[in-house]
């Protein structure tokens, strides 16, 4: 993601609006990281009651840091589209008419559901409009989890750890 004029995959997603496209995941990852050291959050290592080992997440927020963004440029995409777009002459496999069946794309298909309506809206309008549109979305604050939110996700309510429970505990008796 270093040519700031690649905005998006040729698979059909709009980098603009994706969390690793557009650097976030990298970027919080690192801010976290950043700001776990800056508290000195290191004595949670000796707190028993913490359900995680301390230094693999501090590790995990560092891979996110370096590797959370995107890297499949045009010409290193995972899925060998790169080759097979330059080879058909297309700026984006959403402009090619095997992209609802081709197996190149069925991840992105079964992953990301919306690059179908996008495929739909590029074969309506063209490629250029469609991502001028997409641009405008993700200018406006619209980004790829709020699809992924409306046709993936649900709420998970977890339990709070056994030690935060004690501390509320604690309040509630105190006040």
């Amino acid at each position: 993601m270093n040519d700031l004029s690649y905005n998006y995959g040729l698979c059909g997603v709009y980098c603009g609006q994706c969390p690793r496209g557009a650097g976030r995941v990298s970027l919080f990852a690192g801010e976290l990281k950043r700001l776990i050291d800056i508290v000195r959050f290191e004595y949670l290592k000796e707190i028993p009651e913490i359900p995680f080992d301390f230094d693999n997440f501090r590790k995990g927020l560092e891979w996110f840091y370096l590797y959370g963004d995107c890297s499949c440029p045009h010409e290193n995409c995972p899925f060998g589209n790169g080759q097979c777009a330059q080879d058909r002459g297309l700026k984006s496999c959403l402009e090619c008419p095997e992209y609802l069946t081709c197996e190149k794309t069925k991840y992105m298909r079964e992953t990301y559901p919306f690059v179908i309506d996008a495929y739909h809206r590029v074969q309506k309008v063209g490629l250029e409009k469609h991502f001028a549109e997409e641009d405008a979305r993700a200018k406006a604050g619209i980004c790829m989890m709020a699809h992924l939110q409306r046709k993936y996700c649900k709420t998970i309510n977890l339990p709070p750890p056994p030690w935060m429970k004690e501390k509320k505990t604690k309040k509630t008796k105190n006040t």
